[in-house]
């Protein structure tokens, strides 16, 4: 393919740079750095110019005079980071930064390696998030640290790694999440750290102290990768690599941290042996920061405690019981697993998700259920004490309750910490319209429940069981012929009825936008109340959250009604007191509940947005194609998450994006307004039976 003229590049030029009228540059100089490169490099260059011309004229600018030496000097790949990392040290720190960043090419290279050898986090971020809630079954933050080190919620690894390929970077940041997993998951932080590195040298700081810090890393990751190989090889064989360049003259400590019944005790009876010397460079293995993690362990631990004990006060209450007593409560550990069963009295009883969860995250931190986890708290039903109602409603001079990145579709990367949102409490508002919708709605209100009661469930019966309720007669009958007949009679011969147990989370987001104000708020407050007066004959966790916002800097989520909160006179009120507010920007709420529905101890997870129209905010940057495409990333990350998305909206040219944002078979439009409630019951049903 020919490169382009000189008039061909004038006019692509002028068509990037068209509204730069007020500044009197000349673009002539632009034109002589384009015109002697080959046609590829042109293409490349035009092309970021005009994705970065949209941020920033001047950082476009640059890129056309830079992209020479560029790309003389890395690969295309390379040169699209090049470009992206300006304009995330604009997004971050202004355009000072942003030029200074093209302009020190060698300063790039020297940071990201070798093109095509090098993996950054962000590009596997999503993957080992994914991998880490695999190992564990409760969610594990990623992020970038300058070492790799867990708090036992964060695991942070390094923002790039290169390892000579991407599948070998790959193998090595699973091999680190491995091995900060496994801190947690076997018991590196069940000893008092900072006491035993103090006992070992023998002083509270100092050379030998220090040596004791460097050592533990390195002992802890022979025993882990020891621990890891014998539950999952694959994972084991990965971890092995952080541990090759241990010296090979250490008499016995490879085997004996080696041995299925070595715990953390283990790695610190060695330090006291090797303090005479040098320990080895840390590199992937990174470090322990035992305060850090001991802060944050205290607290999940005190918190899964107080679940547990809830949740066994409404089993007791349940049976019968009022209390501990006699009763004899045994909790079970299946051998390789993290599941829990629970016995009272030798008759095995299911928790609560919520119980059970907790419990698996009590075995993970300490390897058991202690014996006061098990003592019932509070009279009965467990019922999480709400959440504190916030202060004033925040501004953007306030500091935002969380940051979210947001997806650049012209980048194609993420705007890092773009958007912040700011969480809200209702106040409630008028009673008497929940009172008015309940009575002009009764018959639609009872039409729903019925519908949702048939999702409830109904026992199963369980024929020719070794153990149970009844007699299973056919099977009698059977066994008293093979007997008569001089067979063996058979042994199971009794029904045990069973109940196929629910386990689903719903969080329902609605559009509070300007654009809803008049009749569409009004549909949508009737919708969510039959919904709930419907849903109240399930036991499903389910969420209410409405959202609007003004620009990346206010985005506002309120919260109706959270997870653990009951359908009360409170969340009827706030339901009530729903009304038009701002704009559309649809990506930070979709990520916010989708963090939120992660967090739920729930086999499957559902977020069903009401909307009735387009992702749409202040100013022109949002509208049209970034909104759409940053939404649709949105929904993406929360299909990775397991969450699965489904919308309802209003607008008759919805179909138009909506296809595009949540695929063909996950959104409906609807004609008709007076349609939203029965339509909305009708899609929960259908998704969640």
């Amino acid at each position: 393919m020919s490169r382009f003229t000189v008039a061909e590049l004038r006019e692509r030029v002028d068509r990037i740079f068209y509204f730069d009228v007020s500044s009197g540059r000349s673009y002539e100089s632009l034109i002589d750095a384009l015109a002697l490169l080959p046609r590829a490099k042109q293409d490349f260059a035009l092309h970021w110019a005009a994705v970065a011309a949209q941020t920033h004229l001047e950082i476009g600018y640059l890129v056309i005079l830079q992209a020479a030496e560029a790309l003389r000097r890395m690969a295309p790949a390379a040169a699209e980071g090049w470009v992206i990392s300006a304009l995330d040290a604009y997004d971050a720190s202004g355009i000072r930064a942003a030029v200074a960043r093209l302009r020190d090419i060698d300063g790039f290279l020297a940071a990201s390696g070798e093109p095509g050898s090098r993996l950054s986090l962000a590009a596997v971020e999503g993957r080992l998030a994914r991998f880490l809630q695999g190992l564990s079954g409760r969610p594990l933050r990623v992020a970038a640290g300058e070492v790799p080190w867990t708090d036992t919620e964060t695991v942070f690894v390094p923002s790039g790694i290169d390892a000579g390929s991407p599948e070998a970077s790959l193998a090595a940041y699973k091999a680190i999440v491995g091995l900060l997993w496994g801190q947690t998951r076997f018991g590196t932080f069940n000893a008092d750290l900072e006491a035993a590195f103090t006992q070992a040298a023998g002083e509270p700081s100092g050379e030998r102290h220090d040596r004791a810090r460097n050592w533990f890393p390195a002992l802890e990751a022979l025993r882990l990768t020891a621990c890891v190989a014998r539950q999952l090889p694959g994972l084991g064989r990965d971890m092995a690599v952080l541990t090759a360049d241990l010296p090979t003259d250490l008499p016995g400590v490879r085997e004996d941290l080696a041995r299925p019944e070595a715990t953390v005790a283990a790695s610190l009876d060695w330090l006291s042996r090797l303090l005479d010397r040098a320990p080895p460079p840390g590199g992937l293995r990174g470090e322990v920061r035992p305060v850090a993690a001991g802060r944050v362990r205290s607290e999940r631990i005190g918190r899964d405690t107080e679940i547990l004990r809830k949740a066994i006060a409404g089993l007791m209450a349940a049976l019968g019981r009022q209390g501990a007593g006699d009763d004899t409560m045994d909790i079970a550990l299946e051998t390789g697993s993290l599941e829990v069963e629970l016995s009272v009295d030798g008759q095995v009883v299911s928790l609560p998700p919520e119980g059970r969860a907790a419990a698996e995250s009590l075995v993970q931190d300490l390897g058991l259920i202690p014996p006061e986890c098990m003592t019932p708290a509070g009279p009965g039903e467990w019922k999480p004490t709400d959440r504190q109602d916030p202060g004033p409603t925040a501004t953007m001079e306030t500091h935002a309750d969380a940051l979210y990145d947001e997806w650049d579709a012209r980048r194609g990367a993420y705007r890092r910490q773009w958007c912040h949102l700011y969480l809200h409490r209702v106040a409630p508002g008028d009673p008497a319209f929940v009172v008015d919708v309940r009575q002009r709605h009764q018959p639609l209100i009872r039409q729903l429940r019925r519908r949702f009661e048939a999702l409830r469930g109904e026992d199963r019966i369980l024929r020719r069981q070794p153990d149970g309720d009844d007699l299973d007669l056919d099977a009698l009958v059977a066994a008293i012929g093979d007997r008569r007949g001089g067979a063996e009679p058979g042994e199971r011969l009794f029904l045990r009825r069973s109940r196929t147990e629910r386990s689903l989370a719903a969080a329902f987001l609605v559009d509070m936008s300007g654009s809803t104000k008049g009749w569409v708020n009004e549909a949508e407050r009737e919708a969510l109340v039959m919904l709930c007066e419907a849903l109240e004959m399930l036991d499903d966790r389910y969420g209410i959250w409405g959202f609007s916002g003004w620009t990346r800097t206010r985005c506002d989520l309120y919260s109706i009604k959270d997870f653990d909160e009951a359908y009360d006179d409170r969340v009827r009120g706030r339901i009530a007191a729903m009304e038009a507010r701002d704009y559309t920007r649809m990506g930070p709420p979709i990520r916010h509940l989708t963090r939120l529905l992660a967090r739920q101890p729930a086999r499957h997870r559902l977020l069903v947005n009401l909307s009735d129209g387009r992702p749409d905010d202040f100013g022109d940057e949002y509208r049209g194609h970034y909104g759409v495409e940053d939404t649709r990333q949105a929904l993406l990350e929360a299909r990775q998450a397991g969450v699965r998305a489904y919308c309802v909206t209003i607008d008759r040219h919805g179909a138009d994006y909506l296809k595009r944002m949540y695929g063909p078979a996950a959104y409906t439009v609807l004609d008709d307004v007076r349609k939203l409630p029965l339509k909305v019951a009708d899609i929960y049903r259908k998704l969640t039976s």
